[in-house]
Order: structure tokens, then C-alpha cells, then sequence
């Protein structure tokens, strides 16, 4: 039950604001609005799994929101010429992947700090976005808003997929050998190499696998509007980043679940909803979001400070 203190407590302030809002703003559970906002949250649910691994490993990316805009502005591009679907959506996982091997190049092969490496690459992505689109809209054809069905359907495939992929992710996590390793090479790098796990390219592949992430997010939120924008994967990286941690998953790496990053973000998500609803002042929101991430971490810090002494 200790391991997952954090998830249930951040379960338990989940229910709390929930039963709260089912108390005093009924009108909140209403069923299209709800589903619509569950639905614009998905994308953020798969950057918040792929960076809850990276950070496991002890790592950081903080470039995963211009990896997403890029992602995003290559399938579009890439439908609008006439490519198929499917060979758009192939095109943004492969962009992705491609920006994922050169974060994981750059810290697994060279050793250089993630967070100065990730830097790095969030402007340089930022950059040719911004000479490449010129802050234009990319308007997209028919067919690729909803995958080309109802509002309705398309709404239960964004959400089913990322669903269905956060209990796959999960269960690997906990049954298949690249589970271990993660945990392990967060927990201690060291004991991991020494013990033929490999930690250099379980963190090349943890980045390989972010990029991915970054392409799959970006195709479930280009097929919920008639257009795309170059910058909108910005401030992604910090929800996806606070969902994480918020959720269990430790900063200083090899601890975490996944579940936990999904009641994270739901938690944090649902703040300005609920200011809305109570008629409260928007700008309230990053406050609490922030007094909540900065609660994380302290109980993180906590947890560790007492490991230690017990060790």
C-alpha cells in the first residue's frame, strides 16, 4: 500500500473535487461537453505516459511540445497534398521517431545533460517551425477531422485509443522485461549496467519511443479541428511534465505508475473546469496547478531524504 501512497491520494483529491462539483455544479457532468473534454485531453494523456518513462530513467524532455507542433504540421502537410490517412498519420510517427533518436543520440551515445540537450532541440524544432509556416494556419482537407466519421464517433476513437494504449503501456510496464529495465536504470544506472541491463539503450529508447509518443498526440488532436496551428504544442511539455510528477512518478527516477499519470493529469486538468463552474477567476488555475506540482515535489523530496537516512 506504501508504493502507491501518492496515487491514492492523488485519487482520493481527485474524487474530492468530483463530488464537489457533482454537488454544487451538476451541469458539468453533462454527457457532449464532458466527452468533448475528455476527448481534447487524450493527446496530453500520451505525452504525460511517454514523459512519466523518460523521467523514470532519470532523464527529462522538454521538448516534446515542439515535437508534437512538428509532428502535427507534417501530417497535416502531408494529408493536404493528398496522402491517405494512414500514410499521414505514418509520416508524423516517423517525424517524431526521428526527433526522438536525436535527443536519445545526444544523451545515451554522447552523455550530455537531457535537460540542456532537450533545450536545445525545443527551439531548434520551434525555430523551423516558425521559418517553415510563418505563423500560418494549415487548413486540412475533409475526411481527416474524426477520421473522417461523426463528431460523436471520432470523439469515442480519440478516447478509446489513448485508453487502450495507456492499459497496454501499463501492463508492459508491469509484465515485460523493458519494464524492469526502465525502473532499474532509473533506480540506479550503475547496478543496472553491471547487472547486463543495458541503461544507455534503455534511455536511447525511452527518447525513440517520446518521439513516437509525440507523433501518435499529435494525430489524435489533428483530427479534432478543421485546421492546424504551428504553435500548438507549446506549454504541452509543462502539462505533460506536472501530470507526471504530480501523479507518483519520481524526479529523481525509478518510481512511478502510469495510472498515477492519468489521475495526475485528470487532477490538474479539471481545476479550471471547476473554477468555471464555482465562478471563480480563471487565473486562479497555475496557481493551484503550481501549488500542487510544488506539493509533489516536496513529498518527493521527503521520500527521498528518508530513504537515504535509512540507508
Amino acid at each position: 500500500m506504501k508504493t502507491y501512497s501518492r496515487e491514492l491520494t492523488v485519487g482520493v483529491a481527485l474524487l474530492l473535487l468530483l463530488a464537489a462539483l457533482a454537488v454544487f455544479a451538476p451541469n458539468f457532468f453533462d454527457g457532449q461537453p464532458l466527452v468533448s473534454r475528455l476527448a481534447s485531453q487524450m493527446p496530453a494523456l500520451v505525452l504525460a505516459v511517454g514523459v512519466a518513462l523518460v523521467i523514470m530513467t532519470r532523464q527529462i524532455d522538454i521538448s516534446i511540445g515542439s515535437q508534437f507542433g512538428m509532428c502535427a504540421v507534417i501530417a497535416g502537410t502531408a494529408a493536404a497534398s493528398g496522402m491517405s490517412m494512414p500514410m499521414a498519420m505514418l509520416c508524423a510517427l516517423l517525424a517524431g521517431a526521428l526527433m526522438g533518436v536525436v535527443n536519445g543520440w545526444l544523451v545515451a551515445g554522447l552523455g550530455l545533460p537531457s535537460i540542456v540537450v532537450t533545450l536545445a532541440t525545443l527551439v531548434t524544432w520551434q525555430e523551423v517551425l516558425r521559418l517553415w509556416q510563418k505563423g500560418r494556419l494549415l487548413a486540412l482537407p475533409d475526411g481527416v477531422q474524426w477520421f473522417g466519421t461523426s463528431q460523436g464517433t471520432g470523439q469515442a476513437l480519440v478516447i478509446g485509443a489513448a485508453f487502450l494504449f495507456l492499459v497496454l503501456m501499463a501492463w508492459a510496464m508491469k509484465h515485460l522485461s523493458i519494464g524492469r529495465r526502465i525502473y532499474a536504470t532509473g533506480s540506479d544506472t550503475e547496478a543496472a549496467r553491471l547487472a547486463g541491463l543495458a541503461p544507455k539503450a534503455t534511455t536511447f529508447g525511452v527518447f525513440v519511443l517520446m518521439g513516437i509518443l509525440a507523433g501518435v498526440a499529435a494525430v489524435l488532436n489533428l483530427v479534432q479541428s478543421p485546421q492546424i496551428q504551428p504553435n500548438s504544442g507549446e506549454g504541452l511539455e509543462l502539462k505533460a511534465i506536472a501530470a507526471a510528477v504530480v501523479g507518483g512518478v519520481a524526479i529523481t527516477g525509478g518510481r512511478g505508475t502510469l495510472w498515477g499519470v492519468l489521475l495526475g493529469l485528470m487532477l490538474l486538468v479539471n481545476v479550471n473546469p471547476a473554477l468555471t463552474h464555482f465562478h471563480q477567476p480563471p487565473y486562479w488555475e497555475k496557481a493551484i496547478q503550481g501549488l500542487v506540482i510544488l506539493l509533489a515535489v516536496a513529498a518527493d523530496g521527503i521520500r527521498h531524504k528518508k530513504q537515504k537516512r535509512l540507508k
